[in-house]
């Protein structure tokens, strides 16, 4: 499956902020679950990536908002995220 340059960028980001090893950008498919099942992460790597994409992209991620939730489903989805924060500016 096509990556766009968002989705690019940010499994770059991922693979390097969470320190994942034995796994490669090109390995996160943008659909797939970036916590359960999928990658496996946690709420610390949540976290992680939250201060990554704020640092990153300037956009400020709220542990405690239900959007967050389906904001981290997978790849897709929090590259559309940021692509439309970035729109709204």
């Amino acid at each position: 499956m096509e990556k766009t340059a968002t989705e690019q960028q940010l499994a770059e980001m991922l693979v390097d902020v969470l320190n994942l090893e034995d796994v490669t950008p090109g390995d996160i498919e943008p659909e797939d679950n970036l916590f359960e099942g999928g990658l496996g992460l946690d709420s610390i790597d949540a976290l992680e990536i939250a201060v990554a994409v704020s640092q990153n992209y300037d956009i400020h991620l709220k542990a405690e908002d239900e959007e967050t939730r389906s904001v981290f489903r997978s790849l897709r989805s929090l590259a559309a995220f940021i692509d439309e924060q970035k729109a709204s500016g």
